[in-house]
C-alpha cells in the first residue's frame, strides 16, 4: 500500500559488482567496423552513384559558378569534366575535402584551409595548360590519349 510517496515494501538494495561499472557511469560506445572508404574508386553501385549524383551537383551549383574564372588555353576547363577520370578522381577528393571542412561541426576555419590546402592546387592541376584539360575549349571535349598511345593505339611491347 502507497501512501504518501510511501511504500509497505522496502526498496532491495542493490549489491554492486566490482566488474560492472557504477550506474551513473556512461557505459562505453562501441563502434562498428570502420565504414567503407568514401573515395570514388571504392565505391560501387548504388553508393557510386550517389557520390556521382553529389559531385555533379556540387561541381555545377558550387564549384563552376563561384570559383571557375575565365577559361582560356592557359588555363581551360572541359564542360565535360566527367569524362576525364583524373579530373572525376581530383573533383571528388576536393569535394570530400569540401564536406569535411565546412560542413556541420567543423571547425571555424575549416573553410579557410579548404580554400588554400584544397581548393588552389586542385585547380591549378586541373586548368594546367599541359593538364587534365589540354586540348579542350569551352564547348568542345578533346579526349586524351594515355601515355605512350600513337594514334590512340598502345605502343607494342
Amino acid at each position: 500500500m502507497i501512501v504518501a510517496g510511501k511504500s509497505d515494501e522496502v526498496m532491495p538494495e542493490f549489491e554492486t559488482d566490482d566488474d560492472e561499472p557504477p550506474l551513473e557511469t556512461p557505459l562505453p560506445v562501441f563502434v562498428d567496423e570502420p565504414s567503407a572508404p568514401e573515395f570514388m574508386p571504392y565505391l560501387q553501385g548504388r553508393r557510386r552513384l550517389e557520390a556521382q549524383r553529389a559531385l555533379t551537383q556540387w561541381v555545377h551549383q558550387l564549384l563552376v559558378p563561384v570559383y571557375l574564372r575565365e577559361v582560356t588555353s592557359a588555363a581551360p576547363w572541359c564542360t565535360r569534366w566527367w569524362l576525364h577520370p583524373e579530373a572525376v578522381m581530383q573533383l571528388h577528393g576536393l569535394h570530400l575535402a569540401w564536406r569535411e571542412l565546412t560542413g556541420p561541426g567543423s571547425a571555424l576555419s575549416g573553410p579557410a584551409h579548404w580554400h588554400r590546402d584544397y581548393l588552389g592546387p586542385t585547380l591549378a592541376s586541373l586548368r594546367d595548360p599541359a593538364g587534365t584539360f589540354a586540348g579542350c575549349k569551352p564547348g568542345r571535349h578533346r579526349d586524351k590519349p594515355p601515355p605512350g598511345a600513337v594514334g590512340g593505339q598502345p605502343d607494342a611491347p
